[in-house]
């Protein structure tokens, strides 16, 4: 029991924090469902930035999606600081009794002090300026095995709330558009649901991508074994660099959606597909969110940390005993060696067992 517990039954509305990147920003939805089922009573709100907002779009357990645009230097000194100060006005208006924030991130503070709920939650750091930010700390969890899902629901256990097995899911709604124009695309390739094979080898960070010549060679494997191939991957240029060199490399030309779908819309398709295939990246998240069961390239990552989330999967890494290291590539070269030596054999064993 703890005993400076926060009294759930006098927090009218709670802002959840989370200013990081797409697939750290899905692994929080489990935070909003705990949150909303220990205390049924609270409008719980979340803030995070523009980009990442479709990860928690739709979430039944969120009442209102405030985001920070981080374009907004873009528009000058002036710009920027009305637009901060419109999300400041909102945020101020919702009159939080109590705010989770799930980063070490000093905005975070900023606005807690701005916003001055009765309660609040933090990480545990040393800065006096932090500690007298918050009224509640948690310890963050550095214990390799032990995944980003529970880091995160931690700042709830400090304040007395026990999460629940059925809290833990991670949740993403694809929405009737994304649904809507997934069906149409499908419908026009000729692909049934459940009769395809998702594959999605690109990373913004492509020191955790697997070399292009056996992402083909996996994607012919499986074509010869009557699986459809549909390849996905963001509109960036190196992403797209990544994909060209597939194609030219298959001989078996699998479908190419890459640079054509918004974070919806990959939900939507990935939840149709009969197996997602991917590295560790937020696409892998939104699989593992929609239920599929998801074959997970490995390398300087812990896939203990950030591995798929509750779905059958199988994680893929080389056996090397400086993984994970963190590092961008070996020696920071951008090549992971535990990556590029991982055989297609290996791979496409873990997509033959998951498919049988």
């Amino acid at each position: 029991m703890v005993e400076d517990a926060v009294p759930l039954e006098q927090v009218r509305r709670a802002l959840v924090i989370k200013l990081r990147h797409h697939g750290d920003v899905l692994l929080t939805s489990p935070v909003f469902a705990t949150l909303k089922r220990a205390a049924p009573g609270c409008e719980v709100d979340a803030l995070v930035y523009a980009d990442t907002a479709p990860m928690l779009a739709d979430h039944p357990a969120i009442s209102q999606l405030h985001s920070i645009d981080r374009d907004w230097k873009r528009l000058g000194p002036l710009g920027q600081a009305g637009a901060e100060w419109l999300l400041l006005s909102r945020l101020r208006a919702r009159g939080y009794d109590l705010v989770v924030h799930l980063t070490e991130h000093k905005r975070g503070a900023w606005l807690t002090r701005l916003l001055a709920p009765r309660w609040s939650v933090a990480p545990k750091q040393k800065s006096n300026f932090w500690r007298a930010s918050f009224s509640h700390f948690y310890p963050r969890s550095n214990h390799p095995l032990r995944h980003t899902v529970e880091s995160n629901l931690d700042a709830l256990r400090r304040i007395g709330i026990q999460p629940e097995a059925t809290d833990k899911r991670v949740v993403m709604v694809p929405g009737a558009a994304a649904e809507v124009r997934i069906g149409s695309l499908l419908r026009e390739h000729g692909l049934d649901a459940g009769k395809f094979i998702h594959l999605h080898p690109a990373s913004r960070w492509l020191f955790k991508c697997w070399p292009a010549e056996k992402v083909a060679a996996l994607a012919d494997a499986l074509h010869e074994k009557g699986w459809r191939i549909v390849l996905t991957a963001a509109p960036d240029e190196k992403e797209q660099a990544l994909i060209a060199a597939v194609l030219s490399a298959s001989k078996t030309a699998p479908l190419d959606l890459s640079g054509q779908l918004s974070l919806r819309d990959l939900a939507a398709l990935t939840a149709k597909a009969r197996l997602f295939v991917g590295v560790d990246s937020a696409p892998m998240h939104i699989a593992a969110a929609m239920g599929t069961p998801t074959v997970a390239l490995f390398g300087p990552s812990g896939d203990k940390e950030w591995g798929p989330w509750n779905v059958a999967h199988r994680v893929v890494s080389a056996d090397f005993s400086c993984r994970p290291c963190g590092l961008d590539g070996c020696g920071g070269g951008k090549v992971s060696e535990c990556l590029t030596t991982l055989p297609v054999e290996q791979v496409l064993g873990a997509c033959n067992e998951l498919l049988a």
